[in-house]
């Protein structure tokens, strides 16, 4: 009996991670990598390997073809990894359509919690404190006026799609926010595919604390208890800490 078949929509350490876990499971792992990528490791670390169209980070983000790829390989479902697709529900939705499993959230979910801004009206709706912040997508204009509401304080550029602290910019000076909006934005669109940007007040001081989820689909839930995740380069976790 052929086992069945996992198509991981992703790259790097995160693939390999996904790959090795299929293994570990007696699963079928199928990478894929457009033809730049064709020697990566995570292409060698998988059980087989499919060519995207395109060239570097944007052939990841393709959802049309990331499906084609899985059907043609004959998988019966998705993992998206982190980044990328990982909180696109376009994704969610291609997949459920072409009668395959999307091994993360529900679209429902992901269109709340993949749009930061919604994600803060959701939380600020169920009494949840938030920071200061907009209330949507912000252009240059929108975020000097921010900046000054702010009386002196620093302030976040943040994407409004996508996360793992890409697209972010720190501003403590009027003068920097054009040229934080326009490398956020840019980096937001390569990473993710949107490069919609919201504002959000800076605490420089703060500490990161998580509290991460699981559920198998069928209504039981589960939690990993709290985890410090404070030591970061460019706003991206370096090492998790359990308990905080």
């Amino acid at each position: 009996m052929t086992s069945p078949s996992i198509l991981i929509a992703n790259r790097g350490e995160i693939a390999i991670r996904i790959a090795r876990a299929c293994a570990d499971l007696g699963l079928r792992s199928v990478a894929v990598h457009p033809a730049d990528d064709a020697r990566s490791l995570h292409v060698l670390r998988a059980d087989a390997a499919q060519l995207l169209p395109g060239r570097g980070a944007a052939a990841y983000l393709d959802v049309a073809q990331i499906v084609a790829a899985a059907q043609a390989t004959g998988c019966g479902a998705v993992h998206p990894g982190y980044g990328f697709l990982s909180e696109s529900d376009a994704l969610a939705d291609a997949c459920t359509a072409a009668g395959m499993v999307f091994i993360g959230p529900s679209s429902e979910v992901l269109r709340l919690f993949g749009d930061k801004a919604r994600a803060r009206r959701a939380a600020a709706e169920q009494d949840v404190p938030v920071l200061a912040g907009t209330a949507g997508a912000v252009d240059i204009a929108g975020a000097q006026a921010f900046f000054a509401s702010l009386n002196g304080g620093g302030m976040l550029l943040k994407a409004i799609a996508g996360g793992g602290g890409r697209g972010m910019r720190v501003v403590q000076r009027a003068e920097d926010i054009a040229e934080a909006h326009a490398r956020a934005s840019a980096e937001a669109l390569s990473a993710f595919g949107r490069g919609e940007l919201y504002c959000e007040e800076l605490i420089a001081d703060a500490r990161h604390i998580e509290i991460q989820v699981l559920g198998d689909g069928s209504g039981e839930v589960t939690q990993f208890g709290e985890r410090e995740c404070s030591l970061q380069r460019r706003h991206q976790k370096i090492v998790e800490i359990a308990p905080s």
